[in-house]
């Protein structure tokens, strides 16, 4: 069964989703039947990716939050990921273009290891307080997932990877998404947004039941016919 999450770096819910997410998989008997394709998507494309800023001047100069009101929004998001597991630290967060981010995510992809590459970068953005817009931070990220560091560099210096993540960006738009996290499970359901484990739960389940299980063929003695005969 083939899962397919559309995310951006710099998403709270998109982490807190991953979690409740990863924490309701490992709960399901069909669990190892299941893959995971990370998507990109960009939040907010035209940030410059010289640049970085703190989340709540972010929030303030972009979103038009009165600091207050930001204080507020962020310490809900805050006990939400506590919920989750995350120990959110917003006063590090470092807000910058997620683009590059997005081509090392392709890159581990390669290597089967975009899960992982995708917790490096949430754990480097929201409680390491690193620059996941800096070229050398994300080497350092990709190397310590066992990721050659000049093949890294290369891949940031040019434009490998840039299709790929027009792509899901392209996918996203005609599949309807808007926000993110965006959770498509084995092409037949969608579920939007850090929904709580329990949800996933079923929802993977119902997924597994109706696409899965009934294709899962009995094997016997049944008398049947194929390309080389009839056997009884």
């Amino acid at each position: 069964m083939k899962i397919e999450i559309w995310s951006d770096v710099m998403c709270p819910f998109c982490y807190i989703g991953k979690n409740n997410f990863e924490a309701a998989l490992a709960t399901l008997p069909f669990k190892d039947e299941v893959e995971v394709e990370w998507k990109s998507f960009q939040l907010d494309p035209f940030l410059d990716p010289k640049e970085t800023r703190n989340t709540f001047d972010y929030l303030r100069e972009k979103k038009g939050l009165p600091e207050i009101q930001a204080q507020q929004m962020l310490s809900q998001v805050k006990q939400m990921g506590a919920g989750a597991g995350i120990d959110f630290d917003f006063e590090k967060a470092l807000i910058t273009n997620t683009f590059s981010a997005h081509k090392t995510l392709h890159l581990a992809k390669k290597y089967s290891r975009s899960n992982e590459m995708e917790e490096a970068l949430f754990i480097a953005h929201f409680i390491d307080g690193k620059n996941v817009g800096d070229h050398e931070t994300l080497t350092a990220l990709a190397a310590s997932l066992g990721i050659d560091q000049e093949e890294t560099r290369q891949v940031l210096s040019s434009n490998t990877y840039d299709a790929e993540i027009a792509d899901d960006i392209e996918e996203a738009r005609v599949n309807g998404v808007s926000g993110v996290p965006f959770f498509i499970l084995n092409g037949k359901y969608a579920v939007s947004g850090a929904q709580p484990a329990e949800l996933f739960v079923n929802a993977l389940q119902q997924t597994y039941d109706e696409t899965v299980a009934p294709l899962k063929i009995q094997t016997g003695n049944s008398a049947s016919c194929d390309a080389d005969g009839c056997k009884i």
